[in-house]
This record gives structure tokens, C-alpha cells and sequence, in this order.
């Protein structure tokens, strides 16, 4: 049974059950500056699960696309991808945890051919301090059904993920306890987070075993469920929300009861093929073997290349076929990053001309069987993505034949020679890096130092600055670093805010532990204003917004953009631009050399730990990421 198969058996199945099959939602959410691309399933089914009543009843499916680029920087492993899809069945105050369970057991033997003995699951094992118990219903109900299957379930209290990696599997174990990282659903995480008001519950998660050779336990410690090695698979997950979070921060049981269930498409189809490997599936497959082909090469020497090949085009191509087309904004921008990255891995294997016009056709028929509804583009997708395709190529030819000659003549590369790439040649610092990390190339320790020192330079020989345009204060490149380096942008942005729209940024002093700020102000901040802030950050925080950059006109970013930037007067002609949130009503928009994270979600919690006084008429404000 093919992919495609599986998608339709699966909605079919569902469609017997009594479901009402739902178009699925585009990747691109209009009007939700929150999030870049619908991220899974349930995303676009939230406000009924929040208690809004939806005009096709109660009882729900669909195959939903999804696309997480947090995941871009892991594919090139067996299972990770940034796009994938999700199966999807929901009951709004309808059936509960038996029919669930049952029917989702049911289309895995029966309609996917599944193996049960293949087939592990977990459940919750309850909180103490909140009251809520152990998840006994969903385990007796598992250990029916496995029972009926001629099937040994001896139930396994693990607690966290570490504890399994040192305890392992003991004979007959089948079913496994988790605690709330694992098994509890709520917008908020597990139960401490979970927001006040909201709907929340215990969730069944179920694995398929692909072997315990497939365990590096040096790597991992020993095989179970939660863990991050190779044996089990996570294929499904049944969230049963049964729970609602008060005041007082307990919980109360819900009178209607609702099921979120998602299960991922790829991994099934790799459980169907007995393969751990999703690029191994009926949608991945033709892809490896016609760069193969083109390639002369083999997918088991080049695994890295062509996964990444693959997932890039296919995210890109569903991105075009919705109508969206790359540039250096937002969900462009990411759209614009998945393909250049396909080109650069297609250099490693030998491809240095055109080669989409070969591939694209292969994923548009891949997708034939998705609906029109969101694939409202797909004539004109191959047109887009080969505009793209020429004028990267062009960009990336003279911009590597530049590189290769510094790398040649140095044998450790600096940030003087990014900069001269991309003041000299258009090649972005970002390309440049990850140009080096691809081919091998040494960079030195502190190039983000070095650029920014080169573009200070510039201006001072054009006597057009003084201190250089940046005021980051990077001491080091670190993916901590990086992150206080936007969490600065989201507090001068609050103080502007909330203490006065004039505020400036009058310097800043960045490690990976905390992050120093210097502010014009003529008060103490008093704690209310220093908590408003502090709420302020973490909301956009939590808010997951987007990052992006793009590079503009110094007129253009000053009267058009209204750009917050120090030193217009001094300020080079082109300059890099960062906004955060939505591109038109922005939470943030600095001139700013970068770099930043792509989105607001992965800061942590932003504390201020001191405020005080730097000088005469700046404050100074220091403050951590938890």
C-alpha cells in the first residue's frame, strides 16, 4: 500500500465511522501573523476543540499538510522532514477513549496491514500535585484490545524519558507511563504550563518497532518509546481532552469530552514498508531515484544530500502550488531558503545546472491526489520555482567561484571575507556560512565580530560612521547568543511601548548567560513598569513570531518602513533590515547586521534581573532566557 493509498483508505475508513471529511487548511494561514505555515492538524481545528460549534458536526477528518522549518537543520536523518502531513480524526463531545483507541488500532492491522507485535504504546501517569490520575481507562483499554489481538500487554510505569534510556524494556511490556512531557496535551506543554481556562488531557501516543538492532544505545541508552534512538517510531498520537485548567491553577473534569487525534502519513507509510527510512516511501522514492539518475550517484553514499533534496523540493513545490512565491520576506523567505538549499546540496552531487525542471514535475504527481482547494497554483508552481532556480544560479556561481579563491589563498576564512562577498558580489553572510560548513571550509571563531567590524570599517573610510551601525554587542555566535541578540529587539520594542515611544537603544553587551541593555531614560523604572515589560516580551515570546530580514534602501527603510535605526546621517546607502511579527503591523523593525532566530518561540522565558543606572540619562536593564 503506496502513500497515497493510505490517505485515501484512511479517510474512507473514517467516512464509515461516521466522520465528515474537512478540506484541509493551506499552508499559509491568511491573517495569522502568529505562526509562518500550519504546523500540524489540529492547528486550523482549535476553536472547536475550544468549545466553538463547527458547521460539519461532530465528528471530524481530514489529511492536513503541515510544514515546521524549527525542523530544516535535522533533515538529512531517516525521519525528519519539514513538510509532512497529517491523518487527522476528531470527535467534538462525542465518542471517547474505547472508540477511539479501538478504530485507530483497527486501521492499523486491518486496513494498513500493520503488524501488531510491532505495535507499542504509552499513556499518562498522572500528576500528583495537580490531582489528576494516572491514565488507567486508556491502559485497560489497550490491554483489551492487544489481548483480543492474541497479544501479551504487561503495562510499564517509566515517569521521564531519561529514566527509560536507563531502564529500558523488560519481556511481555507493551504498554508504557509517561509523565506530562511526554503524554499530557496543552497549548501551554505539560501541566505546570498549561494555560488557565484552556482545555487539556492525557494523550496515547503509538510507535511502531522497527528492531532493537536499530538502537545505538551508546548514543541513546537503552530502547523504549520516548527515546531518541532508531527502534520506535511515534505514528500516532490520540490527545483526550477531558480536562480544563481554573483560577486557581487545578483542574477540573470537562463535561464534553473531545478526541484530537493525528497521525503522521509518512511515518505510516514507512511502518507499511518495514523501513525507518521515510525518504524510502512511495512520495520520496521516485524523487532519490531520479537524482540517482541524474546525479550518477548512489542514494546509500549520499543520503544527507539527497533527503535534504527531496524534503526542500517538495516543501517548496506544495508552497508554489498555494500560490506563494519567494522573496526575502516571511513565508517567502523560507520558501526562497528551501530551495536554495536544494541547489547548494545538489552541488555536492555533481549537479551544477538546472535541475528542477527534472524533479518538480515527479512531486507535482505525488500530489495529484490533493485537493484543489489548496492547491489552487499548480500550473504556474514549476514556472516560479525555475525563475528562482536562474536567478540563484547566477547569484551562487560568480558568489562560490569567489569564495573557492579566498579559501584557496586562506586557509581559514574571516569575516572581512564575507563581507567583501556580499558587499562585492551579493552573496549573503548567511549563504556564505553555510557555503563553508557544506564544502568543509574553516571559518575563524569570531566571524560574526569580524563582518561586523568590516562593515564599520567601510563606512569609516567613506567617513560615514563613527561606531559602526551595529550595537548587537555579540561576543560569540552561540545558538544561546543568537537568541538574546532578538530577545534585545523585543525589549527595546517593549519599552518603546510601554515607557516612552522615544526610547532609544544607547548600547548592549551580549553572552550565551544574560544579556546587558542600555536605554536613554530619565527614571527608575518602577516595578510595575519593569513587570508590563517583562509581560510584554514573553507574550511575543509565546506569541511564535516571525523573524525576518531583508535589505532596503536607506530612504526607503527610514520613510517607508519607519525602521528604528541610531544613525541614519551615517548610515551606508543599502542597509540589512530585521522585522518581527507581521510585516505590515510589525512588533519590531531594526536596522540590524543579525544574526536572529526565525521565530519568537524558541527564546524560553524572558526575566529581568536588575535595572539600574549606566549613566547620566541611560538606564541599564540585565536580563536572562530560562
Amino acid at each position: 500500500m503506496d502513500t497515497n493509498e493510505i490517505r485515501k483508505k484512511f479517510l474512507e475508513f473514517q467516512v464509515k465511522n461516521g466522520h465528515k471529511v474537512i478540506q484541509p487548511a493551506p499552508l499559509v494561514l491568511e491573517g495569522d501573523p502568529t505562526t509562518l505555515f500550519t504546523g500540524s492538524g489540529m492547528q486550523p481545528l482549535l476553536p472547536y476543540l475550544l468549545g466553538k460549534d463547527h458547521p460539519d458536526g461532530t465528528r471530524l477528518c481530514d489529511s492536513q499538510p503541515s510544514m515546521r522549518m524549527q525542523d530544516i537543520e535535522d533533515v538529512g536523518d531517516p525521519r525528519h522532514t519539514t513538510v509532512f502531513e497529517m491523518l487527522g480524526n476528531w470527535s467534538l463531545g462525542d465518542y471517547f477513549k474505547e472508540e477511539q483507541i479501538r478504530n485507530f488500532f483497527k486501521f492499523l492491522t486491518e486496513i494498513v496491514g500493520l503488524d501488531p507485535e510491532k505495535i507499542y504504546v504509552t499513556c499518562f501517569i498522572g500528576n500528583e500535585k495537580y490531582g489528576i490520575p494516572k491514565d488507567e481507562e486508556a491502559a485497560e483499554i489497550w490491554q483489551k484490545v492487544f489481548k483480543e489481538a492474541g497479544i501479551e500487554a504487561k503495562v510499564a510505569e517509566i515517569g521521564t524519558a531519561a529514566e527509560g534510556d536507563k531502564r529500558g524494556i523488560k519481556p511481555g511490556e507493551r504498554i508504557f507511563f509517561y509523565d506530562d512531557h511526554e503524554n499530557w496535551w496543552s497549548r501551554g506543554g505539560g501541566c505546570e504550563s498549561t494555560p488557565i481556562g484552556d482545555p487539556c488531557g492525557p494523550d496515547s501516543e503509538v510507535f511502531y518497532d522497527f528492531g532493537e538492532d536499530k538502537q545505538d544505545v551508546e548514543k541513546y541508552g537503552k530502547s523504549h518509546p520516548a527515546s531518541d534512538g532508531a527502534r520506535f517510531m511515534e505514528i500516532g498520537n490520540s490527545v483526550f481532552m477531558q480536562y480544563r485548567r481554573l483560577e486557581d491553577g487545578s483542574f477540573e473534569p470537562l463535561e464534553k469530552k473531545n478526541v484530537d487525534f493525528g497521525g503522521g502519513l509518512e511515518r505510516i507509510a514507512a511502518a507499511a514498508i518495514g523501513s525507518f527510512d521515510v525518504f524510502k516511501i512511495s512520495l520520496m522514492k521516485p524523487i532519490i531515484e531520479h537524482l540517482e539518475e541524474i546525479s550518477g550517484k548512489s542514494y546509500d553514499n549520499n543520503t544527507d544530500e539527497m533527503r535534504v533534496i527531496a524534503d526542500h523540493i517538495r516543501g517548496a513545490y506544495l508552497l508554489a502550488a498555494q500560490g506563494l512565491v519567494p522573496s526575502n520576506k516571511a513565508q517567502g523567505y523560507a520558501m526562497r531558503r528551501l530551495l536554495r538549499r536544494a541547489i547548494l546540496r545538489a552541488l555536492d552531487l555533481g549537479i551544477s545546472s538546472n535541475f528542477l525542471a527534472e524533479i518538480v514535475p515527479i512531486v507535482a504527481d505525488n500530489y495529484k491526489d490533493l485537493p484543489d482547494s489548496i492547491l489552487t497554483h499548480r500550473e504556474s508552481a514549476l514556472e516560479v520555482m525555475l525563475r528562482e532556480e536562474n536567478a540563484f544560479r547566477k547569484t551562487l556561481n560568480r558568489g562560490i567561484r569567489e569564495l573557492n579563491k579566498l579559501s584557496k589563498n586562506n586557509k581559514m576564512l574571516d569575516g572581512k571575507d564575507l563581507f567583501k562577498l556580499q558587499d562585492t558580489y551579493g552573496f549573503p553572510m548567511e549563504l556564505s556560512v553555510e557555503e563553508c560548513y557544506r564544502q568543509g571550509i574553516e571559518l575563524s571563531k569570531d566571524y560574526v565580530k569580524e563582518f561586523e567590524a568590516a562593515l564599520t570599517e567601510q563606512r569609516e573610510r567613506s567617513q560615514t560612521a563613527s561606531k559602526g551601525m551595529f550595537k548587537g554587542g555579540l561576543e560569540d555566535h552561540g545558538e544561546q547568543t543568537v537568541k538574546y541578540h532578538t530577545s534585545c529587539h523585543l525589549l527595546l520594542a517593549a519599552l518603546q511601548k510601554i515607557v516612552d515611544p522615544g526610547t532609544c537603544q544607547k548600547g548592549s553587551n551580549i553572552t550565551s548567560e544574560r544579556v546587558r541593555f542600555d536605554f536613554n531614560c530619565d527614571h527608575k523604572l518602577t516595578d510595575e513598569e519593569k513587570t508590563a515589560v517583562e509581560k510584554q516580551v514573553n507574550e511575543w515570546i509565546e506569541a511564535d513570531l516571525p523573524v525576518v530580514f531583508d535589505e532596503y534602501d536607506k530612504e526607503y527603510a527610514r520613510d517607508t518602513l519607519k525602521a528604528h535605526g541610531e544613525f541614519w546621517d551615517k548610515y551606508p546607502d543599502v542597509l540589512k533590515v530585521y522585522t518581527i511579527g507581521d510585516f505590515d503591523k510589525p512588533v519590531s523593525r531594526e536596522v540590524c547586521g543579525g544574526p536572529h532566530v526565525e521565530h519568537t518561540g524558541v527564546l524560553g522565558k524572558f526575566k529581568i534581573k536588575k535595572e539600574e543606572s549606566s549613566s547620566a540619562g541611560v538606564r541599564r536593564i540585565k536580563a536572562v532566557l530560562e
